[in-house]
């Protein structure tokens, strides 16, 4: 019964969460927002010529509609497409073929079917330091900035894209230092205060104007003379013992000399059908629909990752070339799909990403590719990813199985760079929904194109349907790709401290 509950709970943060800004709006707005969002749904089913959509099955194993979780049925095409073999059936036996060929194929089959394509006039963006703050996390000095990255809007005056992102940097290291992108929701980690006597004079101009503002508080303030609405914090405690277990993941990178930049997708694109015709999406097609291969939210989100490190490279504090990306759940869809087609990543921790990151389309366990082409997920994908979810078109039916390309092949566009696929467990919370088996698969198949370019896969065969997903917590961590299932949940947290020690290995990085 426990499971099933963390199954369910899984399922619907999974499929109805939007992002945290919307779900600060009233309910009429939502309404409005969620009309809005089936309004764009509907009509790019129209512009494709489909009448109907197969419905995603549901992540509650006792509805009628219930996902598959048999295994007898999971594969109902189980020879995946090709990575080592041309669309002229030419095989692929060095890396010349493969760069040159093979895999601007493979982005093609990517960017029309199932992620969209950049457009070609997306305007620049420029960075500012909005706020520099020298703060204490726990025992390690940093430098924290807040960085606003404004998208040049002159074409289009209506839509403000102001990407925002949050750069923490460790100051008890040599510099340059690494640091891992993450997508999230930027806060300063421990802002600096003021001292005492600063403290007093903000307490004395805020009493006067609060009693400005209304003098009757002037009686309670007389009642209680010793009391001060701003109270300075408690300085950190250098000596204090550390805490059991895991610290916090960015804790753990900045004990490792490593740095971290949160940054928000919210600002970038935000995570709902109805804000197609806003953010960095709207702003390029200057308030209008989107065309049927043009980029969702996920390459958008990919997009304003390689803006941030556009910035990382101005920085002094930074090593451009150990720049890394992170996301967990929608957003490891989205590091894996940034991994894939900025090439200036160095590195990726893709944690618990699903169908769209590592999982593959055409298995059918758990969520489906009917999830991603209902009106609630289908903004992360190309419109013309919808036609896999048709049962009635102009072109017939599709699914799944008429794929030209799987999330092997994402990966596979990842190499030789170092790739860490992170997994949780179903008893925990990373629920059976995600497929953990369907994104072993894949990466077992991709590690025919790390080999073919000269880097380690996951040391077993490449034969997904024959090699056997290790038990939780078997590291496979030789090469430069990683596969290490954790004994947690719907987070790649557990993770972390064998993340950085591979990721040190890797990069060659020794603070």
């Amino acid at each position: 019964m426990k499971k099933s509950r963390i199954a369910i709970g899984l399922f619907l943060l999974v499929v109805s969460q939007l992002n945290a800004q919307m779900w600060s709006l009233s309910q009429n707005e939502r309404d409005s927002i969620n009309r809005l969002g089936q309004k764009n749904h509907e009509a790019m089913k129209g512009r494709l010529g489909i009448t109907a959509l197969r419905p995603g099955p549901s992540g509650d194993e006792s509805a009628p509609n219930h996902a598959n979780y048999d295994e007898t049925m999971a594969d109902p095409c189980p020879h995946l497409p090709e990575i080592l073999i041309t669309a002229g059936g030419k095989k692929v036996k060095d890396a010349e073929t493969w760069w040159e060929k093979r895999r601007p194929e493979i982005v093609e089959d990517f960017e029309r079917e199932v992620y969209g394509r950049l457009p070609g006039h997306i305007p620049e963006v420029s960075w500012t330091v909005a706020v520099t703050d020298h703060e204490f996390v726990r025992r390690t000095p940093v430098i924290a900035k807040q960085l606003v990255g404004h998208v040049d809007n002159g074409s289009y005056p209506e839509i403000d894209v102001d990407i925002n992102a949050l750069l923490v940097v460790p100051t008890n290291v040599k510099g340059p230092v690494p640091v891992l992108i993450m997508f999230g929701r930027p806060a300063f980690p421990a802002p600096a205060q003021p001292p005492q006597e600063d403290i007093e004079k903000l307490n004395a101009s805020f009493k006067a104007l609060m009693i400005e503002k209304d003098p009757s508080l002037k009686t309670i303030f007389d009642r209680y003379p010793a009391y001060h609405p701003i109270v300075r914090l408690p300085p950190p405690n250098f000596f204090a013992p550390l805490p059991e277990g895991d610290l916090p993941s960015t804790e753990q990178l900045l004990a490792a000399g490593w740095g971290y930049l949160t940054l928000d997708p919210s600002s970038i694109q935000a995570d709902h059908s109805a804000g197609l015709g806003s953010g960095i999406i709207g702003l390029v097609n200057q308030g209008r629909a989107r065309e049927p291969e043009d980029w969702g939210a996920l390459r958008a989100w990919a997009w304003g990752a390689a803006r941030a490190l556009d910035y990382l490279e101005t920085d002094p504090l930074v090593d451009a070339k150990k720049v890394g990306i992170e996301g967990v759940s929608r957003y490891g869809k989205a590091a894996l799909v940034t991994l894939a087609f900025e090439d200036r990543f160095a590195i990726g921790l893709i944690g618990s990403s699903g169908k769209g990151g590592t999982t593959l389309h055409r298995r059918v366990f758990g969520e489906a590719v009917e999830n991603l082409t209902g009106s609630g997920e289908s903004h992360w994908m190309a419109g013309n990813y919808l036609k896999y979810g048709a049962s009635e078109a102009t072109f017939g039916s599709m699914d799944g199985c008429d794929l030209p390309v799987d999330s092997h092949q994402l990966i596979a566009l990842c190499a030789p760079r170092p790739t860490f696929v992170s997994y949780g467990i179903p008893e925990q919370g990373d629920a059976k929904w995600l497929d953990q088996k369907g994104s072993y698969m894949a990466t077992v198949a991709a590690g025919s194109a790390f080999k073919l370019l000269g880097a380690k896969d996951l040391g077993v065969s490449n034969d997904y349907l024959k090699e056997t997903m290790p038990p939780y917590n078997t590291s496979l961590l030789d090469g430069q790709l990683a596969w290490r299932q954790h004994d947690g949940g719907h987070t790649d947290g557990p993770n972390m401290k064998h993340f950085i020690l591979w990721a040190n290995r890797m990069l060659g990085y020794d603070k």
